[in-house]
């Protein structure tokens, strides 16, 4: 994913009714890995900021997300059993990027939807602005 403002976030949320609205309550815990482009500073740590805690709010997948040509977002997001109308919905992401102060950071995102209604839409968007360039694919299993 690439954005068309500096300095937002790539972000994700859910829908239980086909994408008429998103905000399906969740929780989740994020930690990143950091490494500066100029290889003076780094960071492992955990991110409680931008965790969610019940909330309905939008699920930061790359935060502080740059512009410019080299800076960007990647990564793999999985949504387990989305169907179900027993179970509340658990997903996982992991996520690299460039951020616009030039830091490669690598997110690990953890957390479920807590709802027992299917998950029948999911909404990615940036916090601002639109996004410039970028490619969802969605793969799926059925058993």
């Amino acid at each position: 994913m690439h954005p068309a403002t500096d300095n937002v976030t790539f972000q994700f949320q859910g829908s239980t009714n086909s994408g008429s609205s998103y905000g399906v309550t969740m929780t989740s815990s994020l930690f990143d890995a950091q490494h500066d482009e100029a290889d003076t500073s780094t960071f492992l740590g955990y991110i409680s900021s931008l965790d969610l805690a019940q909330s309905t709010s939008y699920q930061s997948l790359c935060a502080g997300l740059g512009n410019a040509n080299d800076e960007n977002c990647s990564g793999e997001f999985w949504l387990y059993n989305p169907s179900s109308t027993t179970f509340v919905k658990h997903f996982m992401a992991k996520m690299n990027r460039v951020n616009h102060n030039n830091y490669s950071i690598n997110t690990h995102i953890a957390g479920y939807f807590n709802s027992t209604s299917a998950i029948d839409g999911i909404d990615f968007k940036m916090s601002s602005g639109n996004i410039d360039d970028g490619t969802i694919s969605l793969y799926g299993l059925t058993t």
